[in-house]
C-alpha cells in the first residue's frame, strides 16, 4: 500500500510560501527542512506568491549587479574619453575650416 497523502490548509500553505520568500535557502533545502516535496512547494509558490514578501536581492545577485555596474562604469568612462577626443577633433576641424575659408587679399 502507498503512503497516505498529507493535506494542508490554505493558511499553512500561505505561511509556508511567505517563509520561503523570506529565506535565503533554496526550495530544495526548505523542502527537506519541512518534509514536504519540492514540487509541492513550487506549486504553492506559483499560487500564493506575493512579491512584497521577498527580499530585494540575495547576496549572490547583489555581487552580480555590483560587477555589472563596475563593468558599465568602465565602459561609460571609455565612451566619455572617446567623446571628449571627438569633440576636440571637431573643434580643430572647425578652426581649420574657418581659417581656410577666409578670402585671401
Amino acid at each position: 500500500m502507498g503512503e497516505q497523502r498529507q493535506h494542508y490548509n490554505e493558511e499553512f500553505k500561505q505561511r509556508t510560501v511567505k517563509y520561503i520568500q523570506e529565506q535565503t535557502k533554496t526550495v530544495g533545502e526548505i523542502s527537506l527542512e519541512l518534509n514536504i516535496p519540492a514540487g509541492t512547494l513550487h506549486k504553492w509558490l506559483a499560487k500564493y506568491r506575493q512579491f512584497e514578501n521577498e527580499p530585494l536581492a540575495g547576496a549572490q545577485r547583489v555581487r552580480e549587479l555590483e560587477t555589472l555596474l563596475r563593468e558599465q562604469e568602465r565602459e561609460l568612462k571609455a565612451k566619455d574619453r572617446r567623446l571628449a577626443d571627438l569633440e576636440e577633433e571637431l573643434a580643430i576641424v572647425k578652426k581649420a575650416v574657418h581659417i581656410f575659408s577666409k578670402p585671401r587679399n
